[in-house]
């Protein structure tokens, strides 16, 4: 008798090819049988209509201080997810030395825009090194299996102090102080190593991330600790530039080492084109040999205005200032005060220190802000924006954006696709998707809590890219599965699951496609010291699994905790190597 049997299901297996219709026999935590299974099960989940697909692998999550205190780690697991890998863009929370840990918070909650109260009251802490961290996170049983990268911010700090902090350049010996501590945590069990090369990326002190402009020997000099580690993913965030530069040396790291590189490739409003520069120096690294891969989002990376949120177009008003500190509720009675509001939209937006065109887009650019309502929409078109509403009524754009976000009792949201969205369309997102040198990233879940909230890739990939997208362009439901499970799990030598095959571990999600839909997204006051995060739920996943364990059930975390650490590579079982044989 199996543990458990799947039946009837229709079956997307992960490998890309046709979806057909059968049963999934699991024991042990692990998939023992495909297709036509007789023998019963122990428990048994009839999922005839139901597409039943692996479990979820999101590669780019920030989860490093959730993790240590939350079990569950949502909403990322609320969207099928059964693995994650933290630790990216150079920041994370070890090798920590004792009077860093308030440093350390300040730069994830500046990167990352995670309330460093709330990590500050949440996480106990209890380790120095790389390697203890691990520990740390392997005693706590959780909901999903976890991985992370070794951080360049944290390793550099712990090695060059406030000179490292500082950005001043790494001596010989840095390097090789950075080298071992970054060989260390990858023999501990590490997926990778992380850095960002972006000057977006600031901690609170208004300071770029440490290694931001770490010099060709420092990345090289690193790169020779992964490899004496054996394994190991180099990803980053940067701003490739100069762009020939950035990919020279990515190249030249990964023809030396034989280690993936990987960087986030995402269209500018500033240079609209730059992507397919970006994709052919990718195109041309692959061709010599070099294993660089560009890191695509599913979607624009969109920021919700909201007057609870960390950011809106009138937070630079004299009128908001004067209230900005009050409670919601006094708050949000201003707000309904008539006198109050025309007050506020008479009052001019005051130019910050460090004016962008980022911050344009933020105070008036209304043709790129777009209501998001209860059915949100993440490809509107021009005629949906802020302005073109405000143009047909005959209204002030700011007073549109006004009434958008007082709707639902001043909950409305406001949808400004920053990047990715400078044609106003996602065909060249489908572009990228379908690349053969691109993987499916960035969802940055555990993150941006006040801005962004695109953990729920996973689920706005079946329901747009596969099923609802209104332009010409969708993916086959096999190969929207392939990109965030088999792909994904690959890119990081995860060849254990990400596919559904006899010998893999036994993570499933059961999903009612035809009734998959994204729920309108909130802000919640629930992480530690009342912080607060944006979440978004779905509905249709009837189950999901982990390692043959039922976690949720509609939606519902049932409370077992069969998730663990990921301690490295891991290596595809016998069986399914066989069967690829």
């Amino acid at each position: 008798m199996h543990d458990l049997v799947i039946r009837g299901g229709t079956i997307v297996d992960g490998s890309g090819g046709a979806p057909f219709v059968g049963d999934v026999a699991i024991d042990g935590g692990r998939i023992t049988a495909l297709g036509a299974v007789t023998t019963r099960g122990r428990e048994e989940i009839t999922a005839e209509g139901m597409v039943v697909t692996p479990g979820f692998v999101d590669i780019h999550t920030h989860y490093d201080g959730q993790a240590t205190w939350d079990p569950e780690l949502g909403p990322s697991s609320w969207h099928g997810v059964t693995s994650i890998v933290m630790g990216n863009c150079g920041v994370g929370f070890a090798p920590a030395r004792p009077d860093k840990h308030e440093w350390l918070i300040g730069l994830m909650e500046g990167v990352e825009d995670i309330p460093g109260t709330a990590l500050a009251e949440g996480m106990t802490w209890g380790w120095e090194s790389f390697p203890q961290y691990l520990d740390a996170l392997e005693a706590m049983p959780r909901t999903v299996d976890v991985a992370t990268h070794v951080p360049h911010g944290a390793v550099r700090a712990y090695v060059m102090g406030e000179r490292g902090a500082a950005n001043e350049p790494a001596t010989a010996d840095d390097i090789a102080a950075m080298a071992t501590i970054v060989e260390e945590g990858l023999k501990a069990g590490a997926l990778g190593f992380s850095t960002s090369r972006t000057v977006l990326h600031r901690a609170v002190d208004g300071n770029v991330v440490p290694g931001t402009y770490a010099d060709r020997a420092e990345l090289l000099g690193i790169g020779e600790g992964i490899v004496r580690a054996g394994h190991g993913v180099f990803e980053m965030a940067s701003d490739l530039n100069p762009c020939g530069e950035e990919f020279a040396w990515m190249k030249d790291l990964s023809l030396r080492t034989g280690m993936p590189v990987s960087f986030a490739l995402l269209q500018s409003p500033l240079d609209d084109e730059g992507w397919r520069d970006q994709l052919a120096r990718t195109e041309a690294a692959r061709a010599e040999g070099a294993k660089v891969t560009a890191q695509v989002a599913l979607r624009g990376t969109g920021v919700l205005l909201n007057w609870r949120g960390t950011a809106h177009p009138f937070i630079t008003r004299a009128s908001w200032q004067q209230i900005a500190a009050l409670p919601w509720p006094e708050q949000l009675a201003h707000l309904r005060d008539p006198a109050f509001k025309a007050q506020l939209l008479a009052d001019p937006a005051e130019r910050p220190e460090n004016d962008s065109a980022l911050v344009d887009l933020l105070l008036h650019g209304w043709t790129m802000q777009f209501p998001l309502g209860d059915a949100p929409d993440y490809e509107p078109t021009p005629d949906m924006s802020i302005a073109a509403i405000a143009e047909r009524e005959g209204r002030d754009p700011a007073e549109v954006a006004y009434d958008t976000m007082m709707a639902d009792e001043g909950r409305g949201f406001i949808y400004l696709p920053i990047l990715n969205y400078a044609d106003g369309h996602l065909d060249h997102v489908l572009e990228l998707l379908e690349h053969p040198a691109t993987v499916v990233s960035l969802s940055d879940g555990g993150a941006h809590c006040g801005v962004i909230c695109d953990a729920a890739s996973p689920t706005f990939m079946l329901t747009h890219w596969v099923r609802d997208r209104k332009r010409a362009g969708r993916l086959s439901l096999a190969a929207a599965v392939k990109r965030q499970t088999a792909d994904t799990a690959a890119m990081y030598g995860l060849d254990d699951r990400g596919r559904l095959a006899p010998g893999m571990v036994a993570d499933v999600n059961i999903i009612d496609l035809a009734a998959l839909r994204l729920h309108k997204p909130y802000i919640a006051f629930d992480l530690p010291a009342g912080g607060k995060r944006l979440l978004q739920k779905a509905d249709g996943y009837r189950y999901t699994i982990k390692s043959g364990v039922v976690t949720f059930r509609d939606g519902v975390a049932t409370g077992a905790r069969p998730g663990r650490l990921i301690r490295g590579p891991q290596r595809a079982p016998r069986a399914f190597a066989e069967a690829a044989e």
